[in-house]
């Protein structure tokens, strides 16, 4: 039986130094195969998740949510990060009060973004997103779990790409609490501008298309890599070319060299 302190402790660990990639399942059977794949660490995917339920991302309830990571984290003996969205509330006492939710379910890690999902006005406000982390990072403090807080921010994938702004935001997020600095949809050529702003703490980069290696972002000093919801759309990509082919032609040509489930997950 694994020992929480000591997964959260790990998890710590692997942010001190080098670098790691933290790829994304989103259900119990891809986290365990990634998990026996040899990866230090996983990220819940609140795209893959909800795209599991039938849903657009987004539109998980909070309920659900918590009852998803509890079932991941308990479902594998690597640390789990969290997708916790923007906390599931507006106003930073929401935010405190959900987080410790949060931290009751056995993730290792979770992480608050500062998207507003308002497309006239994407982002929240400045102080407001700032108090939202303070607010995070108390509601942890209080909690004694120890659990890694990541500070995202979201310009770069919700119409507002401003490289000064993203650093200004991330600063001021680090500076309120945030143990990582996440700035989801950036791409090479601001990475080391983010890393040198936030330094020391460490930085994830979303990698979700072929656009560098982990040898090249360890490199500009990334400690930490995800790939969000692109390993769940990856599947969805070959689950639909068979079903297309089988709707549209009536043949079966996907059905070649197909990996032996149960095998991998041990059944």
């Amino acid at each position: 039986m694994k020992d929480r302190r000591d997964v959260i402790d790990q998890f710590h660990g692997l942010h001190a130094s080098g670098s790691f990639v933290m790829p994304n399942p989103w259900d119990l059977g891809s986290a365990r195969v990634l998990a026996q794949l040899g990866f230090k660490a996983l990220a819940t995917t609140s795209s893959g998740f909800a795209w599991t339920l039938g849903r657009s991302d987004n539109e998980v309830t909070l309920d659900e949510v918590l009852a998803h990571l509890c079932a991941l984290a308990a479902a594998v003996d690597v640390p789990v990060n969290a997708d916790f969205e923007g906390g599931f509330a507006v106003d930073p006492q929401g935010v405190a009060t959900n987080v410790s939710l949060a931290t009751q379910t056995g993730v290792a890690g979770l992480s608050i973004e500062d998207s507003s999902g308002d497309p006239a006005d994407p982002l929240f406000g400045f102080d407001l997103a700032v108090d939202r982390i303070v607010a995070a990072r108390q509601a942890i403090d209080e909690s004694g779990s120890r659990v890694l807080l990541t500070g995202r921010s979201e310009g770069f994938v919700c119409g507002r790409p401003d490289i000064d702004e993203t650093i200004r935001r991330l600063r001021a997020y680090a500076e309120a609490g945030a143990d990582c600095l996440y700035a989801p949809g950036i791409g090479l050529e601001h990475v080391s501008a983010v890393v040198e702003a936030v330094s020391p703490k460490p930085v994830n980069l979303l990698v979700n298309k072929p656009f560098t290696t982990v040898v090249e972002a360890t490199a500009l000093g990334v400690r930490r890599i995800s790939v969000g919801g692109t390993l769940a759309r990856a599947a969805w990509g070959g689950w639909l070319d068979a079903a297309r082919e089988i709707a549209q032609e009536g043949t079966f040509g996907a059905f070649t060299d197909l990996p032996n489930v149960d095998r991998l997950l041990g059944t």
